[in-house]
């Protein structure tokens, strides 16, 4: 059985990035485990702590619906992770995730517009550096729209996918998850709409002769 983990910056990061490829994987008979970074929401004014359970309430529904067997929480200050050294967050995430042993990581893309998602790459590039007597992980970064194809245009930022995962039969569930998320969902034409979700999924699809695909860029492979 395949273990997976997907860290990320914010909920709904991990819908946006590889909802389809996660409920696929469970499918599949693998075992996917969750870690979000950051508590999603002061940023913009949310400092309510009602507010906050309702975010964290539509993590959990959003992640059953693509079958997460696990999610961990940390609440790093939303869009402020460059206010704590990489090495706080290294600590507070590696205790977290090494005893899990999973074979294959996802995470964000090192030229992501958002400074959390930046951060927490860093941070899980360190916690999974391939150290003598350790196990092997592969490790993906995800493309989440409203973030990654808003980067400045430059080729040290860019994201070009080279790895594509088949969601064409879990296409569905990635967009009835996002719509679980009631302050992140947007209408047409945001990326983070329906609509717009769709239409991503089978552009990248069309790439690779399938009908609805994510993509990914392979930073680490072990064979």
């Amino acid at each position: 059985m395949e273990k997976v983990l997907v860290v990320m910056a914010h909920p709904d990061d991990e819908v946006l990035g590889c909802g389809g490829t996660i409920a696929r994987m469970v499918d599949e008979g693998g075992e996917v485990q969750v870690l979000i970074c950051g508590e999603g929401l002061t940023s913009r004014g949310g400092t309510a702590e009602a507010e906050l359970a309702k975010l964290d309430d539509d993590l959990r529904r959003a992640d059953s619906i693509l079958g997460v067997a696990a999610i961990q929480h940390l609440d790093w200050p939303d869009n402020r992770f460059d206010s704590l050294s990489l090495l706080e967050l290294i600590k507070a995430m590696e205790p977290m995730v090494l005893p899990l042993e999973p074979s294959l990581v996802i995470t964000h893309h090192p030229g992501d517009l958002n400074v959390d998602h930046r951060y927490v790459h860093e941070a899980v590039m360190t916690c999974f550096r391939p150290l003598p007597g350790r196990f092997p992980v592969t490790i993906l970064a995800a493309e989440i729209p409203s973030s990654t194809g808003w980067s400045a245009p430059l080729p040290e930022r860019a994201f070009i996918p080279n790895v594509f995962s088949d969601i064409t039969s879990t296409l569905d569930r990635k967009i009835e998850a996002m719509e679980n998320y009631r302050t992140e969902r947007a209408a047409w034409p945001h990326p983070r709409s329906s609509e717009a979700i769709r239409a991503q999924a089978r552009y990248r699809g069309s790439l690779v002769g399938l009908e609805a695909a994510e993509a990914f860029v392979l930073l680490r492979q072990f064979i």
